[in-house]
């Protein structure tokens, strides 16, 4: 596939699918309201990965675990990640109830995307660190589970004050707490510990190709 813009074919679709995929996931949306504030900035993200893919090539692997991550938080922003129709989803495939299995109480479509955060972001930040910062690979898989670490608590910092000042009745739905007061504290562990299955993931293999 050609080079598109500077950057290699696959990942320019790979960039262009999810700033499409935000975009469409803004149609129809059941809750017009919120949802463009959960979609609208990933249009912003991929943006600013195609510039800093120009400067800092990275390999396809790792554009491929963003757009996988993006995908996964667009789902969440059409619905405001609350009210994810995924145990609809599964019964429509014929597939067990997961809340059921594992004895959910809430929507967990949020906790998948807090752990897909640190699992999927983990290995890009560690690729660059290596690439273009000269880290080992063992320094700098720690540096992506600690970047994890800080993104997820700014991250909720901000989705707080966010919440405060736009989303107003809706402030509980919008955030996707759903009533449990630790919900903050959980999605950071949560984002945490799949920083820490993709660096002990990382690390078993001896993944030299950072």
């Amino acid at each position: 596939m050609r080079a598109v813009a500077g950057l290699p074919g696959p990942q320019a679709l790979l960039l262009g699918l999810t700033g499409a995929g935000a975009l469409f996931s803004l149609i129809d949306t059941p809750y017009p309201a919120l949802a463009p504030l959960q979609n609208l900035p990933t249009l912003f993200i991929v943006a600013m990965l195609w510039l800093a893919l120009r400067r800092w090539p990275m390999p396809t692997s790792a554009i491929m675990c963003i757009a996988a991550f993006m995908a996964l938080h667009t789902i969440g922003g059409r619905y405001i990640y609350s009210y994810v129709p995924y145990e609809q989803w599964l019964g429509a495939l014929g597939l067990p109830s997961i809340d059921h299995a594992f004895g959910l109480g809430r929507n967990s479509w949020d906790r998948l995307v807090h752990f897909s955060f640190g699992a999927l972001w983990a290995w890009p930040i560690a690729c660059w660190l290596a690439r273009h910062r000269g880290l080992s690979p063992a320094l700098a898989t720690y540096i992506a589970v600690e970047f994890v670490l800080a993104g997820s608590a700014l991250y909720e910092i901000f989705e707080w004050q966010l919440t405060v000042v736009t989303a107003g009745p809706d402030a509980d739905a919008y955030n996707g707490q759903q009533g449990d007061v630790w919900d903050p504290q959980k999605d950071m562990a949560i984002a945490g510990l799949g920083a820490l299955t993709t660096a002990v993931w990382l690390r078993l293999r001896a993944i030299s190709s950072y």
